[in-house]
Order: C-alpha cells, then sequence, then structure tokens
C-alpha cells in the first residue's frame, strides 16, 4: 500500500516537469526563429516564388548578416547548377570566394564548386584556372586532375592529357593506359595530317610504348608507311590488326585491298577479302569487297558475292545490298525494274536506323565509327559493328 501511495503522489509532480519542459522548449524554439534574419525567410519566399536572382539577393545578404549559413548558399549553388542555371551557380560560389573571413576548408570547396559550374557552362579556361588552384591541396588534388583531364580532352590539348593521366597512374594507382595510347594516336593523326611523317611516327610509337595492342596505333602506323611509299611495312602493320582484334579488319581492308592491287595482285586482295568474310563478317567488310569486285570483276560478281553473303548470314542490311547489286545489274543491261527500285528505296529507309554504331557504355548512337564516344567521351567503346550485327550476334 505504501508502494502505491507514493506512486500516485508522484504522478502529478511529473505531469507538471513535463509542462515546465515544454514550455522551456518553445521559448528556445522561439528564441532561434527570432535569431534566423528576416532575409532568411525572404529568401525561401522569393525561390519557392521562382523569382531567382531576387532569393539570390536574399541569401547573400543572409551571408554577411550570419556566417554559419555557409553550407546553405553551397547547397543553393549545386541545385542551380544541377538545373543548367550556371550563371545562378557561378553568382554564389563566386560571392563566397571573395568573402575575406571564409575559412580555409570552405573556400576550397567553394573554388571546386566553382570550376564544375564553368566546367558546365563550356568556360573551360576559367574552369581550368580554378582546378589548377585546387592541385595544391590534398584533398582537392585527384578530383581537380580529373576535371583537368576531361578539360585537356575537350581541348585537344593531348600532351597536357597525357601529364594528367600519368599523374593519375602514379599518384592514385589508376590505370590511363589506353586513354593515354589514344592521346598520342590523336597527335600522330594530326602530323600525319599535316604531312609531318617524323613527328607522326614518334607519337605512333609512344602510343604503342603505352598500348602494345591499340588498335588505332597499329592502323595509323601502317597510314604513315603507305605515306612514306613503303607498301610492304604498310602491309606488315595492317596485317598486325588482324592478329590483334579480327573484328577490326573492316578498318584496314580497304588499304589493304588497295595496296595490293597497286602492287598489281588484285586476285590476292580479292583472296584476302573474301577469307576475311569468311572469318570475321560484317555489313562494312561486305560493302568493301562488293566495291573492289565491282571495279575489278564486274556488277554481276560483286552481286552475286552478295547473294552468297546474304544467304550464309541473313539481315536486312545484307539484303539493302543485294537488292542495289541486282538494281545495278538490271541498269547495266539497259532495263528498268521500278518495283525493285521501290522495294530498295522502302527498305533503305528503314535500314537507316540499324546502320548505327553504339557505344557499349552509354548507348549513344552514331553513324559514323568513333574511336572517342561523343556521348560519354569514353574510348575504345564503339564495336566496329553495326546495330543490327550486334542485336543478331
Amino acid at each position: 500500500m505504501e508502494i502505491e501511495l507514493w506512486f500516485l503522489l508522484a504522478l502529478p509532480l511529473l505531469f507538471a516537469v513535463g509542462w515546465l519542459a515544454r514550455g522551456f522548449e518553445s521559448k528556445v524554439r522561439e528564441t532561434d526563429n527570432a535569431a534566423l534574419p528576416r532575409s532568411y525567410f525572404r529568401g525561401l519566399n522569393l525561390l519557392l516564388n521562382d523569382q531567382h536572382d531576387k532569393a539570390i539577393d536574399a541569401f547573400i545578404e543572409v551571408v554577411k548578416l550570419d556566417p554559419e549559413t555557409i553550407e546553405l548558399h553551397q547547397a543553393l549553388g549545386n541545385l542551380f547548377r544541377r538545373r543548367g542555371e550556371f550563371d545562378r551557380a557561378v553568382r554564389i560560389h563566386t560571392h563566397l570566394l571573395n568573402r575575406a573571413d571564409l575559412p580555409a576548408r570552405q573556400r576550397l570547396l567553394a573554388l571546386n564548386e566553382l570550376g564544375q559550374d564553368y566546367l558546365k557552362a563550356g568556360l573551360l579556361d576559367r574552369a581550368e584556372d580554378a582546378f589548377v588552384q585546387l592541385l595544391e591541396d590534398r584533398n582537392h588534388r585527384f578530383d581537380a586532375l580529373r576535371a583537368l583531364l576531361r578539360i585537356y580532352q575537350m581541348e585537344r590539348e593531348w600532351l597536357k592529357a597525357v601529364d594528367c593521366a600519368r599523374r593519375l597512374e602514379s599518384e592514385a594507382g589508376e590505370s590511363h593506359y589506353v586513354s593515354i595510347a589514344h592521346y598520342y594516336c590523336e597527335l600522330g593523326s594530326d602530323a600525319l595530317n599535316r604531312g609531318a611523317l617524323v613527328e607522326a611516327q614518334q607519337a605512333i610509337d609512344e602510343a604503342l610504348a603505352a598500348n602494345r595492342k591499340s588498335i588505332r596505333a597499329l592502323v595509323l602506323a601502317g597510314d604513315i608507311a603507305a605515306k612514306r611509299g613503303d607498301h610492304d611495312q604498310a602491309l606488315r602493320q595492317w596485317r598486325r590488326v588482324e592478329s590483334a582484334s579480327v573484328e577490326h579488319v573492316p578498318l584496314i581492308a580497304a588499304q589493304v585491298a588497295d595496296t595490293l592491287a597497286a602492287q598489281g595482285k588484285e586476285g590476292d586482295a580479292l583472296d584476302w577479302l573474301e577469307r576475311m568474310l569468311l572469318d570475321a563478317p560484317s555489313i562494312d567488310l561486305l560493302d568493301i569487297a562488293a566495291r573492289r569486285i565491282t571495279e575489278w570483276r564486274g556488277a554481276t560478281a560483286a552481286e552475286a558475292l552478295i547473294a552468297r553473303e546474304t544467304q550464309r548470314l541473313p539481315s536486312l542490311l545484307g539484303f539493302e545490298r543485294l537488292l542495289e547489286a541486282r538494281l545495278a545489274v538490271t541498269q547495266q543491261a539497259g532495263r528498268q525494274d521500278d518495283e525493285l527500285q521501290l522495294l530498295s528505296s522502302l527498305l533503305r529507309n528503314h535500314t537507316q536506323k540499324l546502320a548505327r554504331y553504339r557505344c557499349t557504355k552509354c548507348g549513344f548512337r552514331a553513324r559514323e565509327y568513333h574511336w572517342n564516344c561523343p556521348g560519354c567521351t569514353s574510348w575504345d567503346t564503339y564495336p566496329p559493328r553495326r546495330l543490327e550485327e550486334l542485336d543478331l550476334a
């Protein structure tokens, strides 16, 4: 009975304590709300009403009155950048950087965000300046190097891109040998187009040193030898592509066939093309073979080849080529087949969607073959096969 009596007496006391605590919490909340500047609530209201510029002015005023709202401004700037409003994001992050009392850690964070703003907006020179400053900070160095690598690739500053990639390999333990080989291939290709063959060869040697299996470097090595007039060396380099990756043979098939033909070996060229069609059939290789046979043996022989290949590996792209070949034979004989012409035209309109290349990383589709994906900027992500062939594989 004594325990129950004390329990009953304690209930009113506990209730009173809870009531007092609630009142104290309410007063603390009111004090906190009163401590927030009016500009904060005005900025929120303007932001919700899509008056972004006025909202930024209001939030900047909050920063002046209350330095503890720095994180709010970082988040607001990032929000504007994600929405594509880069000028507003730049304005917010620039204001933070201009604050003399901004802590060092927050200053570096704001500089990084400003660099991202410039990069997304396409202001590459300003983005580069921002990330170069961040290289000295240990916490931001690797992210800055990755951003600079992207910038130099976009600006086609290939030697600077090589330097960044090698720093990331040595310092961050990342693997960039595929990209480095392509950077040197870009330099070699530019030099080859200018006729600077020694410079081009040096770049390709560097590419193969970085990645000895680089298909692009092997293709360019053959192109350089052909430009020098050393056809035997050119053939050796191009045939290395066949050994390294037979599916990439269409990239060098035309050069090999034409070089052999220039040496008076048209029969060898045709034999090689037909053998490659058996080892690595593709619509691109079929096109190359059909054009050479048409030129050297006539339209009827080309039609026979396409018919044989289409029957062996049926596809809409192959059937379209067969119709075109038969139209050529018909026209050569002086006949007109309107129905065949109409069917070929209708099929061509449909197969245009199937005759594209597709990036294995992002799925970006392109009419032309790319070493570097225009969508995700990745290297070596395009198989040298058309979309229909990939789907049938």
